[in-house]
């Protein structure tokens, strides 16, 4: 019998290690965002999650999160989750009817707007407008991958998207799970306190954000740029707005043509 993850927070974060019928439920928090992850590492979260302003917002039940182990689900006595691929080929497959029980077991209790999510260099790649859209949602559920990946017929059958943190491969989907819930949670409100942060950071504008300085003044002789310490709000404005075009013009160009097609429209 699987061990039970430990819980983290008031009602927020519950562990979904077995089958429906050998378990007992943990009660939700009516009305707030959850994360359902499905993982063969259930140990693995809350991870990062549960550290600093997440972490925080966690307990206070702010967001929710709960872990749904994929062995449990397994086939035969030793539980195995995957198998060779058709046609032959290196590494080994997660099974269709595995992923499928587990999958079915995570949505149920799930209504409204609950995307299902599958973790994978494939998909789209993740953005500031991606975790805008999730935010606004009632939960996701992000299933990790393993191994070579999942029978394709899983994603067809249930309409699942698929979604990448980067042009490279990973052994698992559990760290980019991890940075997808990071950046979506920091957008619900009351997580980070100020919602002023989120306005004005990076990607808000469609521009990468204007450099930031704080004490002292001076630092190995180099000193806060004068217009920062001047006081005047509104040129203090326009040097922000200036750096920002200027570090995307010249580090993200794909952003900066965005950018410009965008205010060409307007």
């Amino acid at each position: 019998m699987s061990k039970p993850t430990k819980s983290h927070g008031r009602l927020s974060i519950g562990a979904s290690l077995k089958p429906r019928e050998l378990m007992s439920d943990t009660p939700d928090l009516a009305g707030v965002w959850k994360a359902k992850i499905l993982t063969l590492f259930p140990e693995a979260f809350p991870g990062v999650l549960g550290e600093s302003l997440t972490g925080k917002a966690l307990q206070q039940g702010l967001w929710q999160l709960e872990t749904v182990d994929l062995r449990p689900f397994g086939i035969g006595k030793h539980k195995n989750v995957d198998d060779t691929p058709a046609g032959g080929g290196a590494g080994m497959v997660l099974r269709a009817d595995v992923l499928g029980d587990a999958i079915e077991h995570a949505m149920q209790g799930t209504a409204g707007n609950w995307p299902l999510i599958y973790l994978s260099p494939r998909g789209r790649r993740m953005d500031q407008q991606m975790m805008q859209t999730f935010a606004r949602c009632d939960g996701l559920t992000l299933l990790c991958g393993r191994f070579e990946g999942v029978d394709e017929r899983v994603l067809e059958h249930y309409g699942i998207q698929e979604v990448s943190l980067g042009d490279f491969v990973m052994t698992g989907g559990e760290l980019a799970a991890q940075a997808l819930i990071d950046a979506t949670v920091r957008l619900i409100p009351g997580v980070l306190g100020n919602q002023a942060s989120t306005e004005e950071e990076s990607f808000s504008s469609g521009l990468l954000e204007h450099p930031q300085y704080t004490r002292p003044a001076d630092w190995k002789g180099r000193a806060i740029p004068d217009v920062l310490m001047s006081g005047h709000h509104g040129k203090i404005a326009e040097w922000r707005q200036d750096m920002s075009e200027k570090i995307t013009q010249e580090r993200r160009p794909d952003l900066w043509a965005a950018y410009q097609a965008r205010k060409s429209k307007t």
